[in-house]
């Protein structure tokens, strides 16, 4: 038995906090699938840093498109991206995609049974595999993320840093000390539903949890100080120059290399500002880069403002158009647009097209803005909180993923 956790707690929370689960359990899409290994993985996969009520929408639309592993694997990365643009963390559905492919070439088209096979597949580390494992089929392994975590250290009032190795050791301990002998999905799942919905990071609602009677945090009156709230890490900088490129209904995109940030989705083309580089030699760099037969404006009509966990980029738009040439024989404008050797390729779409394709929600913000001289690329309605202001206003954030 791990050294700070009472016998007791092993062989009496198991009981009220199973009857707790069963009564108050959230009907969530993945627990009416609970036997499907395939499901759990997609909604594990999804559920990796995003909050549930943000993947709901997102997994029913993948399960729907793709509802065996069998019919992920045989899709291609680029029909499998636009049904996770806007989930964020797009290297989650590039390893997603090759676990399946994975799964099929060597283990049939099942998903494996055993945490020891599972953590093999991309992508998959020690906690989603002890979770599909449990739950999907009944293997005795714990789980340990964020609400496990925290419910553990105020079981037994530990006062540590919840990110440090040793810290994390120690609760893998006790997560795997306290598991039942049945039903360990099921319990893993009431563990990480009661940090979710009652013992919640900030004010937990200590009257309304099934384990109080054993909760040391509880009784010492620190539940709401245990674990100690995290930093958050500094934004750092970022600035942009993006082509908002206009023929007819259309704008020019193009596709992101296959690795990196928002990895093979299509956007407006664009161009990194170094530091201390003023906005016209990147405006300059960018202009190269785009096909010939375009007029791009000189100065940048506005800016857009996006949060990501460890970035904050600026993009500065530059509107624009591509100019009709002197016969009346215009190409198919979503064929590729003048390409060349070395070069992305870039399209003439619609929104909507591009959204077909897949799209970032930082693409998302740039299609919805309306620049000064009356440009009106999309009647719908901002995201909420999207930075969308001319150039000589103050810009708003938001945070992305």
């Amino acid at each position: 038995m791990p050294e700070g956790m009472p016998r007791s707690l092993r062989l009496d929370i198991a009981r009220p906090l199973l009857r707790w689960y069963d009564r108050n359990r959230r009907d969530l899409p993945w627990r009416r699938r609970e036997h499907d290994a395939y499901a759990q993985l997609v909604a594990e996969v999804m559920l990796q840093q995003t909050q549930v009520a943000t993947v709901v929408p997102f997994y029913e639309r993948f399960l729907k498109r793709f509802p065996t592993v069998s019919a992920l694997a045989a899709a291609s990365m680029d029909e499998v991206l636009p049904f996770w643009a806007g989930l964020g963390y797009y290297s989650r559905a590039r390893n997603l995609h090759a676990a399946a492919r994975k799964i099929v070439e060597i283990h049939g088209g099942r998903v494996p049974d055993t945490v020891a096979a599972l953590m093999r597949l991309p992508g998959v580390g020690r906690y989603t595999a002890g979770a599909i494992a449990s739950i999907a089929y009944g293997v005795r392994a714990p789980v340990l993320d964020g609400n496990v975590g925290r419910v553990l250290m105020r079981l037994t009032a530990m006062e540590a840093d919840p990110r440090s190795p040793a810290t994390r050791a120690h609760l893998w301990r006790l997560a795997e000390a306290i598991l039942p002998a049945k039903r360990c999905g099921d319990f893993n799942q009431a563990l990480m539903e009661l940090g979710a919905t009652v013992c919640g990071p900030q004010t937990p609602a200590c009257l309304q949890c099934p384990l109080k009677t054993y909760c040391l945090a509880c009784r010492k009156g620190r539940a709401g100080q245990i674990p100690p709230p995290a930093k958050r890490p500094r934004a750092l900088p970022a600035a942009v120059v993006v082509a908002l490129l206009r023929w007819g209904e259309r704008l020019l995109f193009v596709q992101r290399p296959a690795k990196g940030l928002w990895a093979g989705l299509w956007e407006l083309p664009a161009e990194p500002v170094e530091t201390g580089e003023p906005l016209a030699t990147a405006r300059r760099r960018l202009r190269a880069r785009l096909p010939v037969g375009v007029r791009l404006a000189a100065r940048p009509a506005g800016t857009v403002v996006r949060h990501l966990t460890h970035r904050e980029i600026t993009f500065h738009i530059y509107v624009g158009t591509r100019l009709r040439g002197q016969d009346h024989n215009e190409p198919d404008p979503s064929s590729p647009a003048n390409p060349s050797q070395g070069q992305p390729p870039f399209r003439w779409l619609t929104p909507d097209q591009a959204r077909s394709l897949g799209i970032s929600r930082a693409c998302e913000a740039l299609l919805r803005f309306q620049g000064g001289e009356g440009l009106r690329l999309n009647r719908r309605k901002p995201l909420p909180g999207a930075a969308v202001t001319p150039a000589d206003r103050p810009t708003a954030e938001m945070n992305d993923s």
